[in-house]
């Protein structure tokens, strides 16, 4: 893992939650995309060399309405960036991290990405990401 690539904020409206991240950060999402697989609309945020994902669910199947019905607003997961997604799930493996995806999958901002059961992270949910089409 090479550094945190972004935070990960569940919320109940992109709209709302938008405007409050402009007034916090002083400058507008940067990037907005819908991921359908994942049943989720983002928003990007800079602020300094930090990245926040805001992100909001589009149906009550995604993993984000479950989250919010769990758990209310707030933080859903510390993201990280990787270098070979493929040689890095298998160390966590090796090292007896559960992941929750047998195979990266195409995510928000151009990223493939993994997931970590919190169960094996301290209650956290943990994300690895690469770059697509990042060489290895």
């Amino acid at each position: 893992m090479r550094k945190i690539e972004h935070i990960g904020i569940a919320v109940k409206s992109l709209e709302t939650s938008n405007l409050l991240f402009e007034k916090l950060f002083g400058a507008p999402a940067y990037k907005q995309e819908e991921v359908v697989s994942e049943g989720v609309k983002t928003s990007f945020f800079m602020n300094g060399p930090n990245k926040i994902e805001l992100l909001e669910a589009t149906n009550s199947e995604s993993p984000i309405a479950k989250f919010l019905e769990k758990k209310g607003e707030g933080i859903h997961h510390i993201a990280f960036d990787v270098k070979d997604i493929l040689s890095e799930m298998k160390r966590l493996q090796d090292e007896g991290f559960t992941l929750l995806n047998e195979v990266p999958k195409k995510g928000a901002d151009n990223k493939l990405v993994a997931f970590l059961h919190p169960k094996t992270t301290n209650g956290v949910l943990i994300e690895l990401c690469q770059e697509i089409g990042e060489q290895v």
